[in-house]
């Protein structure tokens, strides 16, 4: 699968949770199952997008910056927030994570495994601190040229939940060129499959945050997956990162 730009779409009117509620979750699901990802319509306008991606030299709002040459993670940088959330953020996650639910419940069913995630998402992440993950892991990323991020999990604990999402901050093609989102999936017995998708402004990309159920001759397995971006040939992007689990 390979993703390509879109035109600039304005959201949909009122609250960020009507905005993600307007997707066809169905066909997200459905592509989910099929590819391990899954672009959404437009949740943020450009100058939504603008005002996030401005709040990177606040740093203040940060816990921590991370150099990823430092840690030969690629190349670039990106910042946590704190648990002090700026609304649009707080709101876009607690608005995908009762879509998400029943689809990581699906997965967790096939596979086997348990499915360890209430109804809501305050109780989740109450769950989360009380096993010792107490930071928060929503990120702000920061691209320029001859920057990339390399394939990797975000995995920080045993509290694990199965998806989440990047939102697109900057027009690709206006703004910046190449860092595309990409994504490999290692197959059993065959050689991995990789994707790449160009992630418009203002929409989201949900994906699994380490692997998805895989249909086989003896049932369900799983699909390991790792997600990166490739390199950025010019300007600047910035990306949100929704993740819902918290951090040790």
């Amino acid at each position: 699968m390979t993703g390509t730009g879109r035109a600039a779409v304005a959201p949909p009117a009122g609250r960020v949770a009507d905005r993600v509620g307007a997707g066809d979750w169905d066909a997200l699901a459905a592509e989910l199952d099929e590819h391990g990802s899954a672009l959404t319509g437009p949740l943020l306008s450009p100058d939504e997008c603008h005002e996030i991606a401005a709040l990177y030299d606040d740093t203040d709002r940060f816990r921590t910056t991370v150099d990823m040459a430092q840690h030969r993670f690629g190349s670039g940088q990106y910042r946590y927030f704190t648990h002090e959330l700026p609304s649009a953020v707080r709101e876009l996650r607690a608005a995908f994570y009762p879509r998400l639910l029943p689809i990581a419940r699906d997965w967790a069913g096939r596979l086997g495994q348990p499915a360890p995630w209430p109804d809501s998402l305050e109780e989740w992440v109450a769950m989360c601190h009380a096993a010792g993950q107490a930071k928060s892991a929503q990120i702000l990323l920061r691209y320029g040229p001859g920057d990339w991020n390399a394939l990797h999990r975000d995995v920080f604990g045993e509290m694990l939940f199965p998806l989440q999402v990047v939102v697109g901050l900057d027009a690709p093609g206006v703004d910046f060129t190449g860092g595309e989102f990409i994504m490999t999936e290692q197959r059993p017995r065959a050689q991995s499959r990789g994707s790449s998708t160009t992630l418009p402004q203002g929409h989201g990309l949900v994906f699994t945050t380490r692997d998805r159920p895989v249909a086989s001759k003896r049932g369900w397995s799983t699909g390991p997956m790792r997600h990166g971006v490739s390199t950025v040939r010019s300007g600047r992007r910035h990306t949100l990162g929704l993740v819902f689990h918290d951090a040790a």
